[in-house]
This record gives structure tokens, sequence and C-alpha cells, in this order.
């Protein structure tokens, strides 16, 4: 079951991030929007399962199966390599600097919040 539940979340992940990369026609912008959102998402759902408040079905469709899929490492670090390999050096800076701080600093705010 366990298994199960992780698939549908990841089913329904994969489609929302694609869905986001349709409707952004940009590739960079949409990962971004993706792993900040899922960051966010992810951040709320860490909270309360730490806290025992999440049924751990809840947790493994919805943190584990959707965040999981819907949020792009992979993604974002072939973009940034391709952003080294075509020299534009402070795009891919910021790109990563941005990501990272946007993600870990509204992660810490919710976890302080909450």
């Amino acid at each position: 079951m366990n298994l199960l539940l992780v698939a549908l979340g990841g089913f329904f992940g994969s489609i929302t991030r694609y869905n986001i990369s349709l409707n952004t026609e940009k590739r960079l912008i949409g990962t971004w929007t993706a792993n900040i959102s899922g960051s966010i998402l992810l951040g709320f759902l860490v909270h309360f399962h730490i806290n025992e408040t999440l049924p751990e079905w809840i947790w493994l469709f919805a943190g584990v199966g959707f965040c999981g899929a819907y949020t792009t490492f992979s993604t974002f670090g072939n973009e940034t390599l391709n952003l080294f390999l075509d020299k534009k050096y402070g795009t891919a800076f910021f790109y990563i600097l941005s990501t990272l701080i946007t993600a870990l600093f509204t992660v810490y705010i919710i976890m302080k919040i909450l």
C-alpha cells in the first residue's frame, strides 16, 4: 500500500511539474517555480509529519511521492550545467543562489511560524 501511495503522489507531482513547464515556456523559470513551491509545500508537510499531526498516508502520498516528483533537482542540475557550458556564468550563479537561498529561507520561515 505504501508503494502505491508514493507512486500515485509521484504521478500527480510529475504531471503538475510538466504543466508548469508548458505554461511558463521557459525552462529556468518553470524549474525554479517548481523547486521553490515544492520546498514550501514540503516544509509544511515535514513540520506536521515531525509533530505527528499528519497521517502517514498523506506523508507518503504528498511528501514523498508528490513533492519528490514535483521538485526537480536533476533538471536544476542539468540546466545549471548547460548555463556553465554556454559560458553564462552570472546567470548560473544567480540561478543557483536564488534557488537555494529562497528555498531554504522559506522553509526556515515556515518552521519558525508553525
